[in-house]
């Protein structure tokens, strides 16, 4: 019998042939696939599977979009979750026909058609001689789309990661091929393609990862100490991953083994924000597991030579220091909290002479470690010696924290990125001189010869306080029991000052048939019984923390504090309002609860927190678009606020940290404690009990006590000079006579300068019209006199349409001063309000 031959030509021109044959089958035909040989390609209906069939290859659209593209999803998990994408930058567009997958050795070896079979959209990059049986493409249980030939790996899906990192998935840089493995983020929801967010490993000094927009660090894990990013201290209990860290000549790269049966991910999105989760069947939902603290965790928040303490008393969470033996380097900003300035050496410090030292600083997150010196092989003490010889050497650490710590890492010149965690994290030793040294010894010592009394103290009065506590534990319950018996918990809203607006009722059923009552066992579980992770933030009222009920609704809840003067009347406020008003811009309350002591509202959950944080310490997530969205939405809020609800609400405590944002970063406006209900025709209102917060109010409110519709527009004015430049109104300015971001922005725009304050985070990306428009709204809206300052109908017109608006007048810029009356206009006092924007809740006049 003759054999039959084929040359490489001909078998060239058969396999087009069957591929055309192939790719115009009927679309109602579907396959799956194990495997996708020269002749089995993946048609746009067809699923390759993984063995298990835990993962899935195939088209899919994204979003809203009609663009398809190849990607791996989770097979086994209801919520389609793609994680990873072939042609993320060369799309099949609608015009292109049907898609194909398939091998072919003249075009790349893996390579996906549109109409055009002759030209592919896009390729692996193989060198395959022929194409032939033995070339092959599979879909391993790990998620990895593999080519092989003859049984070997030649081409790997993992090599080019898109947005999400995966068990087994390395990140980092092979030095001999140069093959950098890093994430970027999707341009938007509709589009996967290339954004402008990466997270990728930098291998110098001591090899850490950093999250970037652009070229702009925003975070960084921290140096690895031993089986952790000494940044992310919940890898240990959290991840269920071991890591494989490799760093020597061949590559630099880090990869988690999976050691349970968990589907893992971890995912940077097209805003910047990195999220790890895991799924959990019970709830059918992905569940966040960790992702960065950004009060603390934004790339050099402090400035340098300072560090970052997030668990302070402060509003926005967070406080900066300056490490021992330096001074702020501009003591105005850090006065007014701005601390990018960050620290210098205190003045009259010198190191490198006799008695000098190291203070130690312990939960720490060390500095960034680009520049770092590294060597395994000292001991804490040799380092300690290391350090001291060499007067550029202004820190050290151990590098790895196993058996009480190994290795030497050596700072040299600014310490920039620190911060501090409440019970976990590495020590870090300062260079300080020997005035420094001889300070905080004596402090130390301090302590220590305090310890004895305290010890004495404690035993003979913990008997004494445990007698007490049970004594008064008894007598709580008691009265507990005989209010229990009433069964029926009322609660009247009112006020006796001229804030009274409104009464109702709050019983165990609900508030006027209108809010629904939450019984405090629930809130209890939803909260893990407001569990400190689950604290999302604090204010005068109290605390707010995130909860998950039973139903897997995410939920924030605001808890009143037992001993706060400042808040019932808030509370009060905000149920009797929110209940009432319904608006896409406006926060929505989902329920109360009134029981025993406790009183609580709870809220939609949203995660991407206040606008204050995005635009005042991550102005670099903001660009443009966003933020000329959330401007728009923030007006129509507080326009249906004004206008088109059934209510018509004064907000009076309107700015940015009031100001929340789903997760599509969506404005909310929020906080309505210190709003007031006005009569259809009434036009003005007339308080001696001025609340607000500095820097937002409008000049009549603050100094006459005077308040309408247009105190609010002072207030959107002011908030929407921040959003467009990205600093607060308070911020200082030495060449400005009113040294406030109004009297700032109002002299550069007399000057022709207005874009000079843009927030830099922009770059030039931004339309210089619809910019420049906006500054001139917002002048509008801050005009000293309330009369000359638009209705927000009038504000959301201006900014939907591009028609001539009149030129502003002189703002009202307060200078600085803040005001309170009893009645008495004239009566007034300097920093009665606080410049760190503390919301004021009850300042009286004397």
């Amino acid at each position: 019998m003759r054999k039959l031959t084929m040359n490489s030509t001909e078998f060239f021109f058969v396999s087009t042939v069957l591929l055309i044959f192939l790719a115009h089958l009927p679309s109602s035909i579907s396959v799956t696939l194990d495997a996708i040989t020269p002749n089995q390609p993946l048609r746009e209906d067809d699923v390759l599977l993984s063995p298990t069939k835990i993962f899935a290859l195939g088209f899919f659209k994204p979003g809203n979009s009609r663009n398809r593209y190849i990607g791996v999803w989770y097979n086994k998990i209801p919520i389609k979750t793609i994680v990873w994408i072939a042609n993320r930058e060369n799309p099949i567009v609608p015009t292109a026909g049907t898609g194909l997958l398939a091998i072919h050795g003249g075009h790349g070896g893996l390579v996906i058609y549109g109409e055009d079979q002759n030209n592919p959209i896009w390729s692996a990059n193989l060198t395959v001689s022929s194409p032939n049986n033995s070339v092959i493409a599979k879909l391993s249980d790990k998620g990895n789309l593999v080519v092989e030939i003859n049984g070997e790996k030649v081409w790997q899906g993992f090599d080019y990661p898109t947005d999400t990192v995966l068990p087994f998935m390395k990140i980092g840089l092979d030095r001999r091929s140069r093959l950098n493995r890093f994430l970027t983020s999707w341009k938007s929801q509709d589009d996967p393609g290339m954004g402008n967010c990466s997270l990728r490993m930098e291998p110098s000094g001591s090899p850490q990862e950093f999250l970037y927009m652009g070229q702009t660090p925003l975070y960084r894990t921290g140096p690895l100490t031993s089986e952790r990013w000494s940044g992310v201290p919940e890898m240990a209990k959290l991840f269920f991953t071991n890591v494989t860290f490799v760093n020597n000549q061949d590559e630099v790269s880090i990869m988690e083994v999976l050691y349970e049966s968990n589907f893992v991910k971890l995912v940077i999105d097209e805003s910047g924000n990195i999220e790890r989760s895991a799924w959990d069947a019970e709830v059918q939902k992905w569940v966040r597991h960790w992702s960065p603290d950004w009060q603390c965790d934004f790339y050099g928040v402090c400035g340098p030579n300072s560090i970052c303490y997030p668990f302070s008393n402060f509003a926005d969470k967070f406080e900066c220091k300056c490490l021992p033996g330096f001074e702020p380097k501009l003591q105005h900003e850090w006065y007014l909290r701005h601390w990018s300035g960050g620290c210098v050496r205190q003045k009259g410090s010198s190191v490198c002479q006799n008695g000098e030292g190291f203070v130690n600083l312990e939960r720490v997150k060390v500095p960034d470690t680009s520049t770092a010196r590294v060597n395994m092989n000292r001991s804490r003490e040799a380092c300690t010696e290391e350090c001291l010889r060499n007067c550029s050497c202004t820190a050290y650490a151990n590098a790895d924290e196993r058996q009480g710590g190994s290795g030497c890492i050596t700072w040299h010149g600014d310490l920039m990125d620190t911060r501090t965690y409440l019970d976990t994290g590495q020590d870090l030793s300062v260079r300080v001189d020997a005035t420094v040294l001889a300070q905080y010894a004596k402090k130390s010592n301090s302590s220590f010869g305090k310890k004895r009394k305290l010890e004495v103290s404690v035993a003979c009065g913990l008997l004494f306080f445990l007698l007490f506590s049970l004594a008064c534990w008894l007598v709580k319950r008691k009265r507990k029991g005989k209010r229990s018996q009433d069964k029926l918990f009322n609660v009247t809203i009112a006020s006796t000052s001229e804030d009274s607006f409104a009464r109702t009722n709050i019983d165990e059923s609900g508030i006027n048939s209108e809010l629904p009552f939450f019984e405090l066992s629930t809130i209890v579980k939803a909260t893990n019984n407001f569990a400190s992770n689950n604290k999302l933030g604090r204010g005068g009222f109290g605390s707010v923390y995130k909860g998950v009920l039973d139903n897997g609704k995410e939920i924030a809840v605001k808890r009143l504090a037992k001993n706060s003067g400042q808040g019932i009347g808030e509370f009060k406020n905000e149920v009797v309002l929110l209940s009432k008003l319904q608006h896409r811009n406006l926060v929505r309350i989902i329920g109360c609860c009134v029981q025993d002591e406790e009183k609580m509202l709870i809220y939609e959950y949203l995660p991407n927190k206040s606008l204050d944080f995005f635009i005042f310490a991550k102005g670099a997530f903001l660009d443009w678009t966003r933020r000329f969205e959330i401007i728009c939405g923030i007006a129509r809020g507080i326009l249906y606020l004004h206008q088109d609800s059934r209510l018509r609400i004064i907000h009076r405590d309107l700015k940015a940290s009031n100001v929340l944002l789903d997760s599509y970063m969506n404005p909310k406006i929020s906080d309505f404690g210190m709003a007031r209900i006005f009569g259809a025709e009434q036009i003005e209102a007339n308080t001696n009990r001025v609340v607000g917060t500095y820097g937002y109010m409008s000049p009549e409110y603050a100094m006459e006590g005077l308040f309408s519709v247009k105190s609010d527009v002072y207030s959107f004015g002011v908030l929407l000079l921040e959003i467009v430049t990205g600093r607060k109104n308070t911020s200082y300015y030495h060449d400005s006579p009113y040294s406030n971001l109004v009297g700032h922005v109002w002299d550069l725009w007399k000057e022709s300068r207005a874009l000079e304050i843009i927030d830099s985070f922009l770059g030039e990306s931004y339309p210089v019209d619809e910019v420049l428009r906006c500054i001139h709204i917002a002048l509008l809206c801050v005009q000293e006199q309330a009369n000359d300052r638009p209705l927000m109908s009038a504000v959301v017109s201006m900014m939907g349409n591009d028609a001539a608006i009149p030129s502003p007048k002189r703002p009202g810029f307060l200078l600085k001063r803040s005001y309170h009356t009893s009645g008495d206009p004239s009566a007034n006092t300097e920093g009665t309000y606080s410049i760190n924007d503390i919301t004021h809740t009850g300042v009286e006049g004397r």
